[in-house]
């Protein structure tokens, strides 16, 4: 079997990581190919992404994620039972997902099976038959994890926080969907959505391993150029501006049995192919980001209110989050909040000194070459390029980049992308006996954890 952690041999430091070279094609159907041969290891990593995610699902929340789940059901040519034994004989990986803005596939195997995996990988993508009963087993496994979820505030806290964030844009849309959305769900609606969704004119796959650059761009060509493309051009719907908060708010998420307050406080965040990106990874590091920040000295180390506290950018196409996340005893919900709010507040007043922000960079430089060291990490890295429109400059220079932050531009980092004002909070506990703490960060919304995220919003 293969092992997937088999690791490419890329003798390059972190001061000189480069992009290995690959080459790049575009089908007539308008299919994106990017191929990079690794001869170190005789294996191969796929990945595909299509613009098919839960911002498409409309008043259908799940819809996308059911649909990419349901593309190993089976195809035309082999049964679900047919496609898991293929797969499994050779020790082959391959997995579909759905995210907020696409839908994706990923795949690894050895390289003397691409002829068999390649076809595979084209059969899920281009044929699959969306099998009616195995549709109503997936759908009925989600519903009963959505149940389970209301008892853990850290998975579902998030939902809550996006909906609150984004109101009616599409990235408050859900990717699980909600019991009542998913209960409607039928699998001609999955059909459907498949017909309309995939399609290759903005869909990439990349492909890297053992294997000859012109071989498999004969064998892609043959295999993809028959997937139909769209017969209209169509605006994304994340295009929409995102609304910017006018006054602090707090949505109070009330679960009576809770014995911690799960909080987020955030704000709107940046794009993923912001020109600032790089420098305020560098920041966040040293804010929240890794176990030595800030938030997590303040808030677990110094004060013991919690066993952990962090903060992060989450950055999609057109826009996306800040947030500081963190769990601490209902008795002390306030002091947990202060702490957190008092730390941030520190950041603004007190900007970073040049010992923390070398300690940051160092930090980050380190973290950099291993993620993208496995043929998988770069395939996936590859696509999202593709898709979030930057070039292999972010990866050839990103040590560059790195060392090219001084003090004052961190500092108007802080001032420009950091919260101060109107955050937003999101609260689950036990309602009644922190309505009032409530109150002090913001007009409050209550609702229940049982209920839709959106609902009362």
């Amino acid at each position: 079997m293969i092992c997937l952690l088999v690791i490419t041999q890329i003798s390059l430091s972190a001061q000189s990581y480069k992009l290995p070279s690959y080459a790049t094609f575009k089908l007539p159907n308008g299919l994106t190919v990017f191929l990079m041969e690794q001869h170190d290891v005789p294996v191969i990593s796929v990945s595909a992404i299509i613009p098919a995610g839960a911002i498409y699902d409309k008043d259908k929340a799940g819809l996308a994620s059911l649909t990419a789940t349901a593309l190993k059901h089976g195809t035309e040519n082999f049964t679900k039972a047919k496609l898991d034994e293929e797969l499994d004989f050779i020790g082959a990986a391959l997995n579909t997902y759905s995210s907020k803005e696409y839908s994706g596939l990923s795949s690894h195997f050895a390289a003397k099976d691409k002829d068999k995996v390649l076809t595979i990988i084209k059969e899920v993508l281009l044929n699959p038959v969306f099998d009616a009963a195995e549709f109503e087993k997936e759908k009925s496994r989600l519903l009963v994890k959505l149940e389970q979820q209301k008892e853990s505030p850290q998975s579902v806290i998030g939902s809550y926080f996006e909906s609150m964030l984004y109101g009616d844009h599409v990235y408050g849309n859900i990717i699980t969907g909600t019991t009542a959305t998913v209960s409607k769900l039928t699998v001609n609606d999955l059909t459907t959505f498949y017909k309309t969704k995939y399609k290759p004119d903005h869909a990439a796959i990349s492909v890297v391993g053992d294997f000859s650059t012109k071989e498999m761009k004969a064998a892609l060509t043959a295999l993809f150029s028959k997937w139909e493309k769209s017969s209209k051009e169509e605006d994304s719907p994340a295009s929409k501006a995102i609304s910017i908060p006018k006054e602090n708010k707090v949505l109070l998420v009330n679960k009576d049995d809770a014995r911690e307050t799960t909080f987020y406080i955030g704000s709107p965040g940046i794009s993923r192919n912001n020109p600032d990106y790089v420098s305020i990874e560098v920041v966040n590091t040293l804010f929240g980001g890794r176990f030595t920040s800030m938030l997590n000295d303040e808030l677990r180390v110094n004060s013991g209110l919690t066993y952990g506290a962090s903060s992060r950018f989450n950055a999609l196409k057109n826009g996306g989050s800040f947030a500081i996340s963190t769990f601490t005893d209902v008795k002390t919900t306030e002091a947990a909040i202060d702490k957190a709010l008092e730390v941030l507040s520190k950041l603004h007043k007190n900007g970073i000194d040049e010992k923390a922000l070398a300690s940051a960079k160092n930090y980050v430089k380190g973290q950099f070459p291993p993620r993208y060291e496995t043929t998988s990490q770069q395939a996936s890295l590859l696509t999202q390029m593709f898709w979030y429109d930057f070039d292999k400059s972010f990866i050839d220079d990103f040590e560059k980049n790195v060392d090219n932050l001084d003090l004052a531009k961190a500092n108007q980092i802080i001032a420009k992308y950091f919260p101060k004002d109107k955050l937003q909070f999101v609260l689950i506990g036990k309602a009644d006996e922190i309505i009032n703490i409530s109150k002090k960060y913001g007009t409050v919304t209550q609702v229940e954890i049982k209920d839709d995220p959106k609902e009362g919003l």
